[in-house]
């Protein structure tokens, strides 16, 4: 059942909820923006997270969606969440500087949330271009 809105966790916590999340550690996520039913994640794009043609590997943009998508049902219904699943379609090659996933929810219900997913990148200081978009439900768990 969703929080009330007095309970659910602010921009600090869901930090730390991200930092308590080893591989988000290793591949350097930062979360941008939280809350009113939104979540944000950002990363560095490098080397290591290329596949063989030189784009940013599709398993990193599913990672990405996958941790906008949860942080943003939290921040609607509280922290007890986890992914039941997701889409992801592909638009176009993911290069850049950085790499942004920002979530919205579509529908907050007491046992799932629906959430949808635009993910972008930027070279230096060019202009965002969307190069993927997901959608998922996210299952409310119980206490």
């Amino acid at each position: 059942m969703p929080e009330a809105a007095h309970d659910l966790p602010g921009l600090d916590v869901a930090r730390k909820v991200l930092a308590a999340q080893p591989f988000s550690v290793l591949l350097g996520t930062r979360l941008t923006a939280f809350g009113d039913g939104e979540a944000t994640v950002e990363l560095d794009i490098r080397e290591e997270l290329l596949q063989q043609f030189g784009f940013v590997h599709g398993g990193v943009l599913s990672y990405a969606a996958d941790n906008a998508l949860a942080f943003a049902a939290g921040s609607a219904v509280g922290s007890r969440v986890a992914t039941a699943g997701f889409s992801i379609d592909y638009l176009r090659p993911a290069r850049g500087a950085v790499l942004r996933a920002h979530a919205t929810v579509v529908r907050a219900g007491r046992s799932r949330v629906s959430c949808r997913c635009d993910l972008r990148t930027r070279g230096a200081d060019g202009p965002w271009t969307l190069c993927a978009v997901a959608q998922g439900t996210i299952a409310v768990l119980a206490d």
